[in-house]
């Protein structure tokens, strides 16, 4: 929105100082990951901006910790795990999310609110509570230190978001649709997957992205609940920072960070999708 010709001094001014401070905080914000991504293409084994890299020389720029990424023993089954967990863990979180927030959108259930506000939790919570109460709670039955008690860990962090997502979805859902299917003969099971799922479809991607998201960047529950097989990409960058300073986790950040701006890209255009299904916007 352009300023009128006819604005005052004083709006004037703040139309220019609230852009001006919009643009600090975006710089704020913006400034670790503009330092980190050209960090990783130094050419030397350092963490500051050689000589050569304030030059713009191509001598001080390489891909070498991207090569020591690809090809080191660690980095790989760190990076294995990470993408065998991510994904079990996404899963679990879009089915029984889903399932939740179409029962939570139904006006009979009782204690709705309740309900709703004990399984976001997991996003309210502190996270090393929540890490130190599933250690202890899998250590009880077995499942501390295994691969399927990180993937219900991680799928109960990923839950809310998918709930949530899926919530605001079915908001502007209109139920008539599902009792003319059913008037229609359709049983239940083909009224979602025909009706309903098409419609709530891109929160269900969107939550299933936020899900996969928090799993893949995920490091304190892992280290609570997982083993060292289980050693997944983010708890290696721990390592490397905690024990060895190595260049290559620039490396891995940049690629993390170019990953999750796909991903986040991909759930604001499944955003304004949904928005044009339901005719909030053109």
């Amino acid at each position: 929105m352009s300023l009128p010709s006819y604005a005052t001094t004083g709006q004037r001014i703040w139309y220019y100082s609230f852009r001006v401070l919009c643009g600090l905080i975006f710089f704020f914000l913006i400034a670790p990951i503009v330092v980190v991504i050209p960090l990783s293409f130094n050419a030397q084994d350092f963490f500051t901006f050689t000589p050569e890299m304030l030059r713009l020389d191509p001598e001080g720029y390489s891909l070498k910790h991207y090569r020591d990424f690809f090809s080191n023993s660690d980095w790989q089954h760190a990076l294995w795990n990470s993408l065998k967990i991510a994904p079990l863990a996404t899963l679990l979180s879009v089915g029984l999310g889903t399932l939740a927030a179409i029962g939570l959108s139904q006006p009979h259930v009782p204690f709705r609110r309740a309900i709703m506000a004990l399984l976001i939790s997991p996003m309210i919570v502190p996270l090393i509570i929540s890490a130190a109460g599933m250690y202890f709670f899998f250590s009880r039955i077995g499942l501390q230190g295994t691969y399927t008690g990180v993937v219900l860990a991680h799928a109960a962090l990923g839950i809310p978001f998918v709930i949530i997502t899926v919530t605001a979805t079915l908001v502007g859902f209109d139920n008539s649709l599902t009792r003319a299917a059913a008037n229609m003969g359709a049983d239940p099971v083909t009224t979602f997957f025909r009706v309903q799922m098409p419609l709530i479809l891109p929160g269900v991607i969107s939550g299933a992205l936020f899900a996969f998201i928090t799993s893949f960047d995920e490091v304190i529950v892992i280290l609570f609940v997982g083993s060292a097989s289980q050693k997944t990409l983010p708890w290696q960058m721990f390592i490397g920072l905690r024990e060895q300073i190595s260049p290559t986790i620039l490396a891995v950040a940049t690629i993390l960070v170019v990953i999750s701006i796909a991903l986040l890209t991909t759930v604001e255009l499944l955003r304004r999708r949904s928005e044009r299904l339901r005719g909030i916007t053109r």
